[in-house]
């Protein structure tokens, strides 16, 4: 008989919620990788290891395991470092305390909203005098290491303020601004440029970087051409281009949910199939 102790059972909490806060910072960046080959290695290993007691195949592994450690490194350097970033960062420590107030609060949905129609305008406005936009909006991904590349803002989203970060010949105006949990969190950032062929030479590195930045993360980008005064968003490492003011706003509503409307509809789509059935 297997005995059983509250020290296993604690052993067991702790190694499960590192796993769940882990996948929580890595969901929907390239991050991810690493996790599902750590997370199949553990398991192989255990298996092989602790339960079926395949002693050859275990110390097999264990070989492996003392190279494939430094191979991990090696081949995922770049997500490695921006993961620790990301742990240890004071901006992620800031948005923990704002997602508790807003738990606390309970903020309606009138400033998520706000900041889109604010976002829109200041596109718009850009667009008429062809000036040169590059914002990134967060979703379930947090960017608070990207926004370390640039000058943390903090500030609620303005168009206003957006139009004077973006004119030309001012400090911050050729980076990117990220948006994070419905304010302004950091501008002048820089952002990963996708190495994609097929993307057409008469788009800049704004459309690049946007496009990048979709390649590593489930963000939303909106690009004002600084040539052209053209509208573009990049999303799921895909360019919309030539987008309206209208097309904007419904893809910032559609795409930038809050995250208990997500849930609310994913809860009725059951309730229908049930019904269905």
């Amino acid at each position: 008989m297997i005995e059983f102790h509250f020290k296993d059972l604690l052993d067991i909490f702790i190694v499960a919620f590192i796993f769940f806060q882990t996948y929580r910072l890595l969901k929907g960046t390239s991050g991810m990788n690493i996790f599902t080959v750590l997370l199949t290695f553990v398991l192989v290993w255990f298996l092989v290891s602790h339960v079926f007691h395949m002693e050859l195949l275990g110390s097999i592994i264990n070989k492996v395991a003392n190279v494939g450690l430094i191979l991990i490194v090696i081949l995922f350097q770049d997500e490695i470092r921006t993961f620790i970033s990301k742990l240890f960062s004071r901006t992620a420590t800031n948005s923990i305390v704002r997602k508790i107030k807003k738990i606390v609060l309970k903020n309606d949905d009138s400033t998520h909203m706000s900041g889109i129609e604010q976002i829109t305008q200041a596109v718009f406005n850009c667009a008429k005098t062809k000036t040169g936009v590059l914002i990134v909006i967060e979703q379930q991904a947090e960017l608070s290491h990207y926004g370390l590349s640039g000058e943390i803002i903090d500030a609620e989203i303005n168009s206003r303020l957006i139009e004077n970060i973006f004119f030309k010949n001012t400090p911050l105006h050729d980076g990117a601004m990220i948006i994070s949990k419905d304010r302004i969190m950091a501008a002048g950032c820089i952002l990963p440029v996708s190495n994609r062929t097929d993307i057409p030479k008469h788009l800049g590195l704004r459309h690049r970087a946007g496009l990048g930045m979709t390649e590593k993360t489930d963000a939303l980008v909106v690009i004002v051409s600084e040539e052209t005064g053209r509208i573009s968003i990049a999303l799921k490492g895909e360019l919309l281009y030539n987008l309206t003011l209208d097309d904007v706003r419904m893809l910032l509503i559609d795409e930038l949910k809050p995250k208990q409307d997500i849930e609310m509809e994913e809860i009725e789509e059951v309730d229908n199939d049930e019904e269905s059935i």
